[in-house]
């Protein structure tokens, strides 16, 4: 064995080992990084100094700007605001509050940008309200979690930032606008799934649609959707920066938290904050970690080596593409989202433009399938979260979303097959895709 694949083998063999032994994943992507320069002879000071380039990058400072801005409206009193507007819209239906909960996400993630938030916000007031109606609380809670993951598609999201950045060359701005045709075909997907089981089951409708009705509570959930106009608008009119509108809506989401809706007083303000460095350390430490580690597969050529691999099981690019799907869900059973788009998007990304899928189409579709991975064993947070949110046992959640898994990969098929789903919005305001 050569020394170029004996450095490569300690270095992804060492990292996986760690993961299935439950290592935390900034402790893996570390020791397994440092083995490796060990093996390949290379002197140690080259961690700290890939490390620190890791995080050197502009566009990275919008990924603390737009967590501060999700916690914030999250814990601000703006999830009763999205519910009642959704309510207003959809809760017509049958099996109502199922839809509810699933356009409600679609509006909050747009603000929150995070699956779990989403999911320990509008979980904790909306699973409780379905049980009461007469909702199954395994399904109450399924459709929670599946519809969490809108929020990652919907701009702006921190994750496809950081996919920006680890892609090189992708346009922040075209990104976001790539993400909102995908996150409503997931929405109607899962409608779709949720009114089949409301009609089988005869779940309750709510009051009929009226006008009226809606536009009061557009009104006033203005101030909420507002913020998503300053980051989008902002950015994909060329008024400032990601990192620039992601700074200025912390202060406006700031504004509307503590002033107009009132959810949160100044100790409520600390409180968050301190929430929101404890989740920054995290994603900064494996930023800079996968830094390290990239340039570790970048010197030993895994990136070539992966596409050569790939592409030799077949030359077409259908299966091609399955395979991409099929390895990044597998990673998202047993690894986190962020170090995912960090360690994999060097690797895969090459062998998805190979075969004629725009980093942008590529990018969308490693949030989805890592989204899918957030609700799976043995690591879905979001999974976790949901269960002792609804406190019910695991695996009776993880059967009741089974059917809504049919349509979160449906979703995501439609997605790889069909590149102009992602690609329209971005090509009509004018970016190259």
């Amino acid at each position: 064995m050569s020394g170029e694949n004996l450095s490569t083998l300690i270095l992804l063999g060492s990292f996986l080992i760690m993961v299935f032994l439950r290592f935390p994943i900034a402790y893996s992507v570390g020791i397994s990084t440092v083995l490796c320069l060990i093996s390949m002879g290379q002197n140690l000071s080259v961690l700290p100094m890939q490390m620190v380039r890791g995080v050197w990058s502009f566009s990275l400072m919008a990924v603390p700007f737009f967590i501060t801005m999700g916690v914030l409206m999250g814990t601000g009193g703006i999830s009763d605001k999205l519910i009642a507007l959704a309510n207003s819209l959809v809760g017509w239906m049958r099996g109502g509050l199922a839809m509810v909960n699933i356009v409600a996400s679609y509006f909050f993630g747009g603000i929150s940008g995070s699956a779990s938030a989403d999911t320990a916000s509008l979980g904790s007031i909306l699973i409780p309200m379905m049980v009461d109606q007469g909702y199954d609380a395994d399904f109450s809670t399924a459709v929670t979690i599946t519809s969490s993951c809108e929020g990652l598609l919907v701009p702006p999201s921190h994750n496809m930032v950081i996919y920006c950045t680890t892609a090189g060359g992708v346009s922040v701005g075209a990104l976001f606008m790539a993400g909102y045709l995908p996150g409503a075909l997931l929405a109607i997907s899962l409608m779709v799934g949720s009114y089949i089981i409301s009609v089988k089951r005869n779940y309750p409708k709510g009051d009929r649609f009226s006008i009226k009705a809606f536009l009061k509570q557009l009104g006033t959930s203005f101030w909420a959707l507002a913020a998503i106009l300053i980051v989008v608008v902002g950015v994909v009119g060329g008024v400032f920066t990601a990192t620039e509108s992601a700074a200025i809506a912390v202060i406006y989401s700031l504004i509307v938290s503590v002033f107009i809706y009132k959810g949160l007083n100044w100790k409520g303000v600390w409180k968050s904050l301190e929430s929101c460095i404890d989740t920054l350390a995290i994603v900064l430490i494996l930023i800079s970690l996968s830094g390290a580690f990239g340039y570790c597969l970048t010197n030993l050529h895994v990136p070539a080596k992966a596409a050569a691999l790939i592409t030799g099981v077949s030359s077409s690019p259908i299966v091609i593409a399955l395979l991409l799907n099929l390895i990044l869900l597998v990673l998202g059973m047993i690894m986190d989202m962020a170090p995912i788009i960090l360690i994999a998007t060097p690797i895969l990304l090459p062998v998805a433009q190979s075969i004629g899928i725009s980093p942008i189409q590529f990018g969308i579709m490693v949030v989805l399938n890592c989204g899918i991975g957030l609700l799976t064993p043995p690591v879905g947070a979001v999974l976790f979260i949901g269960s002792a949110v609804a406190k019910r046992p695991m695996e009776k959640v993880v059967k009741a979303t089974l059917p809504f898994y049919v349509c979160m990969l449906i979703t995501l098929l439609l997605l790889t097959f069909i590149p102009q789903i992602s690609l329209w919005l971005p090509s009509l305001f004018g970016y190259a895709v």
